[in-house]
């Protein structure tokens, strides 16, 4: 993070990363066709499902959603901070972000994702200076950085102490 949004924060009385931040998400399914995810830092869970192209539900959130949000989401608060840095005032900040998945030989993916940044200002004066930090956001924010890089594969199978009740072992069970 850039010297001048550290001292800014400090000066505020916020908090200042060091040199780490981890953040930990678990998801899992929980019968049917939805599933849910909580953060280690808030109370509330997100219930999700597969798309309704790929047989999912309507109505809830999906993992293609949910990375759009953290796009968004994260631009959002680094512009926040840039602009605090800046002593930019700005009225609002709307960010969409849209994806496109496409089917590949190697599967479905991302074939593009663009974000559409708009920033109110009172007025013309300060457009360049709203371009410029727009700009800087855009090579600041966390989660587009990350999306340039491979998360590490760490994968691991535990066996259940319990009888499966579902799956083909018990259904075959069920019919004898």
């Amino acid at each position: 993070m850039e010297r001048g949004i550290l001292e800014q924060r400090r000066k505020a009385g916020g908090a200042v990363m060091d040199r780490e931040y981890r953040c930990r998400v678990v998801a899992w399914w929980t019968s049917g066709k939805t599933g849910l995810a909580k953060s280690e830092s808030a109370p509330n869970t997100i219930h999700f499902a597969a798309p309704p192209e790929f047989g999912g539900l309507e109505g809830r959130w999906t993992p293609e959603e949910l990375l759009l949000a953290a796009l968004a989401g994260c631009f959002t608060t680094t512009f926040k901070t840039v602009a605090a840095a800046a002593r930019f005032d700005y009225t609002d900040l709307e960010v969409t972000a849209e994806g496109a998945v496409e089917k590949s030989d190697s599967g479905y993916c991302f074939t593009h994702m663009v974000l559409h940044p708009t920033v109110t200002i009172s007025g013309e004066t300060r457009r360049e200076q709203a371009l410029e930090l727009l700009e800087k956001t855009k090579n600041l924010c966390l989660v587009s950085r990350a999306l340039a890089s491979s998360p590490r594969f760490e994968p691991s199978v535990e066996i259940s102490k319990l009888p499966s009740t579902t799956g083909p072992a018990a259904s075959l069970s069920d019919s004898l």
